[in-house]
């Protein structure tokens, strides 16, 4: 859920970068909502999916920040947020931006800004940060705790 309200926080925010995490979480938590209002919609009102008025507010609420999520999500790996229009092209679009939102973030900084990872890449993934864990081609792993102080070597 905090990758729902971290969206929707970014309401009207269309610069920066999105994680595939916060991406999914979010499309998940609003398809969930989407089939429980359409089901309220026909279980209160008595009307055919996707003519209730429940479904109309949450579409309407979710509108925006659904493209300001796209969007972002095009800028974490390289692309125009104008991408998102090929959403206009029934089928083909939506199957390319679907394959585009399963890739992992561009490496590094771009220039929509830095890499939400807060890493360049796998192999600089262990931080001071994180504790210094780090793990290597065959699985091992190594700890490295620096807490500042000096060492005498």
């Amino acid at each position: 859920m905090q990758q729902y309200f971290s969206a929707m926080s970014r309401y009207f925010d269309f610069s920066g970068r999105s994680r595939r995490a916060e991406y999914w979480l979010y499309a998940l938590v609003v398809v969930v909502a989407t089939i429980a209002a359409v089901l309220a919609d026909v279980a209160i009102f008595e009307k055919a999916p996707g003519s209730g008025f429940l479904y109309g507010i949450i579409a309407l609420v979710h509108l925006v920040p659904t493209i300001a999520v796209n969007v972002r999500r095009l800028h974490d790996i390289g692309k125009s947020g104008w991408w998102y229009l090929l959403i206009f092209i029934p089928l083909i679009g939506a199957i390319l931006l679907i394959i585009w939102a399963c890739r992992d973030s561009a490496p590094g900084d771009n220039r929509y800004g830095p890499n939400p990872k807060g890493y360049d890449s796998p192999a600089g993934a262990g931080t001071a940060s994180d504790g210094g864990l780090r793990f290597t081609r065959s699985g091992a792993s190594a700890m490295d705790f620096d807490v500042g102080g000096s060492s005498s070597d």
